[in-house]
């Protein structure tokens, strides 16, 4: 006489769980996301000259896949100035896990001041690192028209910066494409879609140790 309440509240709570199951799930999927990478940088950065699908953000995009949300923030012909200005609401929109700081080539071009590129990217840094994010600095160097000594005050600084804020550093993100001429676009300062995946490479040893072990596993 007692079986059927039972069965029923079997019943019942075996429904529960299949109609919980398929919301649980879908939850994780929606939830899956959990690290935001907002990109901060130039034309390198932008996929200048070619299409951005191509571009090497992207293409991390399409590594990291539906766990990382990519914002790339790049905008071509930026200086840290620039960046500098746009960080603030950018870092109150994205709430980042990581900032990717890809910025000074424009200052370098045009022979800005290395002490002021200093202190702006000094600023950049310590904006993320209150806002509790990672920071991943990605330096530039650039051909010798100023003189060696501006050149070696360039590159300088981003080996400076990433000692004092005990940074990670990509030394140069054109290493291994600058100097060859089927690598560069005709104007012998943006590297071509063929490219990317080198630069990618070249970001990737460094960014892959701050993300969650099991994603940076996932894309290897």
């Amino acid at each position: 006489m007692h079986a059927f309440p039972v069965v029923t509240r079997f019943l019942n709570r075996s429904l529960t769980l299949a109609l919980l199951l398929p919301l649980l799930l879908w939850m994780s999927m929606a939830n899956a996301a959990t690290t935001t990478l907002l990109v901060m940088g130039d034309s390198l950065s932008a996929a200048y000259g070619i299409e951005r699908q191509a571009g090497w953000v992207n293409l991390l995009s399409q590594r990291l896949g539906d766990e990382v949300k990519v914002v790339n923030a790049s905008i071509s012909g930026e200086t840290t100035s620039g960046g500098v200005t746009r960080l603030p609401e950018l870092l109150g929109q994205h709430a980042p896990d990581i900032v990717l700081i890809e910025l000074g080539g424009n200052d370098g071009l045009r022979g800005l001041s290395p002490k002021q590129m200093r202190r702006n990217l000094s600023t950049m840094i310590e904006a993320s690192q209150e806002a509790d994010a990672e920071v991943l600095l990605v330096g530039i160097e650039i051909p010798p028209n100023y003189g060696q000594a501006y050149t070696q005050a360039f590159k300088t600084v981003y080996r400076d910066l990433a000692e004092q804020y005990e940074v990670p550093l990509v030394p140069f993100l054109l290493d291994g494409i600058a100097l060859k001429d089927d690598l560069m676009q005709d104007d012998g300062i943006h590297p071509t879609a063929e490219a990317q995946p080198r630069m990618l490479e070249n970001v990737w040893p460094e960014l892959k140790a701050l993300l969650p072990k099991q994603v940076a596993a996932t894309a290897e």
